[in-house]
């Protein structure tokens, strides 16, 4: 495995990904990780991150300096590149010249991690320090025109430093980088499957849970689904998992999720019907955080309700992602910048009686799907579209109402059966509409209308960090278009948001 301390930055998923593309498994850990944890974890290597801060400022992240002498080959990037310049008594001061986006690489050494590399190729710069003197032992593997020292390594240590971000697609060459970094210097073996995951997880789930009793707040989506069936392989008949209908649902979603589950996978399977202890809290409720919060508040209070029903109940398990991790709070302590409450991870109230199991957490959703295909859940269900925790509370920008709701659900429903006849839906990474507190005029069998306007929402991704807005055809808009408003009462406008991400979200709130 390949430890991966936290500094901050926004590239560390991308950095875990290529690590784990190359079949090795990785984990993502504060930089005030104690020694005897990094060394009971037994890495083969450990990079450490980018991140926004400058070294020399009050509150910069910092690690124990004692991991420069656990004799672990180590790669630090950017940031990392400079905190261990400095830790080992080189020099880091502010540059004369910034340097971000593209520059040339020129390499000086092709023995290790440039090894396969041609001696000019491009990379990704973002830094406004730069190193002027090198510690005892280090060489210069590589330069730009603006920064000299681009590139360090100590190989009687096996210390490397890249002063650009070789995990992004900007650095054409990166993962060629990664690779000779795992394999050459730390002679990594490809062994990290989601078939050994399974295994290791289930042995994880049960040192943690012992002889207690889960439940599982499933929603049909991806990620509580693949967690109930690992859960179900771990736990058996002591996993109980509830189904709540909180009225924020997509058309249909009950029946789907009672087949599947509690027909097909024989899992114990309680529904709820909640409609109204959301709904009544989310009046005249406008702003997103303040609903987010509200509903992963109530989702906790009645699965807590429902734990006492069950004796032996100690645990919460959630279908928690890292990306979730990463937009709801600095992960894993680190200090990247918050972008959004995810109700299951900052909604979630202070104080809770269950702890929370997420066998899921450092997994990506493409690595969700792969682990549920591994364990047979059914084709359409690894491949559906992800659907947020509060339902369409935050695709209903303004107050949630019963009559919005009605809305917006026929008009999602109508959506997403013309994304799937036309074969776009496993092209797309999610694709939804949101309904706007604005009306427009219209005519309709000639008279005069003012009803409600629709978004639609259309993007393709990898892992939902950075997205594109999908290039639908017009003729297949022209027939959402005209099915919703044909069919679904109350609109008369129909709308195509063509935003990225960044430097928009994709759900809208």
């Amino acid at each position: 495995m390949i430890l991966i301390i936290d500094f901050g930055s926004q590239y560390n998923q991308l950095i875990a990904r290529g690590v784990r593309e190359q079949h090795v498994y990785c984990q993502i850990e504060p930089p005030n990780i104690e020694l005897p944890k990094i060394k009971s974890l037994a890495p083969e290597g450990i990079i450490l991150s980018g991140g926004p801060a400058s070294i020399y400022e009050k509150n910069s992240p910092k690690v124990d300096l004692q991991i420069f002498n656990l004799s672990i080959p180590m790669l630090g990037i950017c940031y990392g590149m400079q905190y261990m310049i400095d830790s080992l008594g080189g020099k880091v001061e502010s540059a004369a010249k910034r340097e971000y986006g593209l520059a040339e690489l020129k390499l000086l050494d092709k023995k290790s991690i440039f090894h396969g590399i041609s001696m000019s190729t491009p990379c990704w710069m973002s830094h406004g320090d730069s190193t002027s003197r090198l510690p005892e032992g280090f060489k210069i593997t590589a330069s730009t025109e603006n920064t000299k020292i681009a590139a360090v390594e100590n190989s009687k240590k096996r210390l490397y430093g890249l002063q650009f971000h070789p995990e992004v697609a900007h650095t054409p060459k990166g993962k060629k980088m990664l690779n000779n970094f795992l394999f050459r210097v730390c002679g990594c073996k490809k062994t990290w499957t989601m078939k050994s995951f399974i295994g290791k997880a289930i042995e994880e789930i049960k040192g943690e849970v012992g002889e207690k009793k889960v439940i599982l707040g499933l929603s049909g989506g991806v990620d509580s689904s693949v967690a109930a069936v690992l859960l179900d392989r771990a736990l058996g008949k002591r996993l109980t998992c509830i189904f709540v209908d909180n009225g924020l649902l997509s058309k249909g979603e009950g029946e789907r999720v009672k087949s599947l589950f509690k027909r097909h996978f024989m899992i114990n399977l309680r529904f709820i019907n909640a409609r109204k202890r959301f709904l009544e809290p989310l009046r005249n409720i406008v702003a997103p955080e303040r609903k987010r919060k509200i509903i992963g508040k109530t989702f906790i209070r009645i699965f807590e309700d429902e734990a006492l029903k069950t004796k032996g109940v100690d645990f919460l398990a959630q279908g928690t992602l890292y990306p979730d991790l990463i937009e709801s709070r600095s992960p894993f302590g680190g200090p990247s910048a918050v972008i959004k409450s995810h109700h299951n991870v900052g909604g979630l109230p202070k104080k809770m009686r269950l702890r929370l199991i997420e066998p899921l957490k450092h997994l990506f959703k493409d690595e969700v799907r792969l682990l549920g295909k591994e364990l047979c859940l059914p084709d359409d269900m690894i491949h559906r579209h992800p659907f947020p925790g509060p339902g369409l509370a935050v695709r209903i920008i303004g107050e949630v109402t019963p009559r919005r709701l009605s809305i917006l659900r026929e008009a999602d429903d109508i959506l997403i059966t013309e994304i799937k006849k036309s074969n776009y839906y496993k092209r797309l990474w999610q694709s939804f509409a949101i309904l706007i507190p604005l009306k427009s005029v219209g005519i309709m069998g000639d008279k005069r209308t003012y009803e409600h306007i629709v978004v639609i929402r259309a993007v393709t991704s990898l892992d939902a960090m950075t997205a594109d807005w999908a290039r639908l055809p017009h003729s297949l808009l022209v027939k959402i278009s005209n099915r919703i408003i044909n069919e679904a009462r109350g609109i008369n406008r129909v709308v195509y948001d063509i935003s990225s991400k960044p430097p928009s979200t994709i759900e809208w709130e």
